[in-house]
């Protein structure tokens, strides 16, 4: 009889990746998924721990989970991802249930780790290279299979001073190009039509193994792939985001007029103290020239609120820089203090009611800016991504190129035939709500992905 697995992947895509390749690992060595924790004998939590409150829910899930070593069939409850990596030790000491450990690094081990825990070894751990690159060989996509996540390179260099990943993810290592193209042709062959690309810096392609950037060039080869419909660019940090990027993404149909750009702050004093490579005005020169030459593309950052050394005046700046910027989507959070970052010690800590105060306003601020865009909007068509449907409502749901699955807003559009998940239609916006839109499917649209 199979052994069945039940898999928990929390965080972020880059997380998901490598679990749809241990998922694809276990899956070969004859482990049947089930989406019923109750009945399984090995359950894999991929954890989080970029932030206090990642941590604190891939702990709680691990803990919630292994309560089934009492009730249910549990023989093997393993942790991999970020969180192992950082506390592989005290995972072991504090939460006894849990029987071995893979670091962010060694997922490609997880089969290895695994059979050594069923047969009998107590506390296996293998979290020790952090700057190794997995060994992968497929996945099991378990994103509904019209869109996947590319994940074009592991680790990062630009230590900023907020951030624990270089310590969990190790340097920056560039995939190479043709195992990414091959990966990407096995993805559209299952039927993926939109690839995500991400990385924990996604402008920096290449520099390591070609000795300059080559996301462009990367670009114009997916391109070619047949029945790929759409490309879409994820971690674009601004000071790498130079002319030739911007005029891939303005000339290359396929590339959508879209870009995630985690700027974090916009006061140069707080940038500084971040350790981050930019300032105001070139943040601005960049949005300038994105805006110049794509005149519809789709802006989204990420801010930190409450950074250590943040003033009301600062934070008054920043304000006023999201109401001049104008971002299409904007996300943000309050600083966590994270220990083992610069930033752990720095002095004028910011009290968390203060923080909580100013994400509060950032994200009310933004609001209203994304309400007056989508209004905008109204009366204009759209090439829309089929995501599912709301049957009591009588209506589908989809995705336009402005909205990134999972932190973006949707489309709703009412039903007049059937359409199944990933089917691309042509809807017109009838309607704006604060972060949604209504619209009609005008047309399906005519598959120039194949072309």
């Amino acid at each position: 009889m199979k052994k069945k697995l039940f898999f928990v992947s929390l965080g972020c895509d880059k997380n998901l990746v490598d679990a749809e390749h241990m998922l694809a690992l276990l899956h070969a060595d004859g482990y049947e998924i089930t989406e019923d924790e109750k009945e399984a004998d090995v359950i894999i939590v991929n954890t989080c721990c970029f932030i206090e409150d990642a941590a604190q829910e891939s702990v709680n899930t691990i803990l919630d989970l292994a309560e089934l070593k009492k009730t249910g069939n549990l023989k093997a409850l393993i942790v991999t991802g970020c969180l192992a990596t950082r506390y592989a030790d005290d995972i072991g000491a504090e939460i006894p249930e849990v029987d071995g450990v893979v670091g962010a690094s060694s997922y490609d081990e997880v089969k290895d780790v695994l059979d050594r825990v069923l047969k009998g070894e107590k506390y296996v751990e293998d979290v020790e290279d952090i700057s190794r690159t997995p060994v992968d060989k497929g996945r099991i996509l378990t994103t509904g299979g019209h869109y996947a996540y590319l994940k074009i390179a592991e680790g990062c260099d630009k230590n900023c001073s907020y951030c624990i990943i270089p310590k969990l993810r190790g340097h920056y290592r560039s995939i190479p190009m043709e195992k990414l193209l091959s990966e990407a042709k096995s993805l559209v062959a299952q039927g993926v039509r939109e690839l995500i690309l991400v990385a924990q810096e996604t402008t920096l392609y290449g520099t390591d193994i070609y000795g300059r950037k080559t996301l462009p060039k990367l670009l114009r080869k997916l391109s070619e792939i047949k029945g790929l419909a759409w490309i879409r660019l994820l971690y674009a940090y601004p000071e790498e985001i130079d002319d030739e990027l911007i005029d891939e993404m303005a000339s290359n149909p396929k590339v959508l007029h879209y870009i995630d750009m985690p700027i974090q702050h916009s006061n140069d004093y707080i940038l500084g103290r971040m350790g981050r490579r930019t300032k105001r005005a070139d943040i601005v020169d960049v949005i300038n020239r994105l805006r110049t030459k794509i005149p519809d593309i789709c802006l989204r950052t990420t801010l930190i609120c409450g950074f250590p050394g943040e003033t009301e005046e600062m934070h008054q700046d920043q304000i006023s820089f999201i109401k001049e910027m104008r971002f299409d989507r904007l996300g943000a959070f309050p600083y966590s203090r994270e220990k083992g970052t610069v930033a752990y010690d720095m002095p004028d800590q910011v009290p968390d009611v203060t923080k909580q105060l100013w994400y509060d306003e950032v994200m009310r601020v933004q609001q209203h800016i994304t309400f007056e865009k989508n209004k905008e909007l109204v009366g204009k068509e759209f090439d829309v991504f089929i995501e599912g449907e709301l049957p009591d409502d009588g209506v589908y749901v989809g995705r336009t190129y402005r909205d990134a699955p999972d932190v973006d807003g949707y489309i709703y559009m009412d039903r007049d035939y059937d359409r199944l998940s990933g089917d691309l239609v042509r809807a017109k916006v009838t309607k704006a709500k604060e972060y949604d839109l209504i619209g009609e499917i005008i047309e399906d649209e005519e598959d120039e992905s194949a072309e």
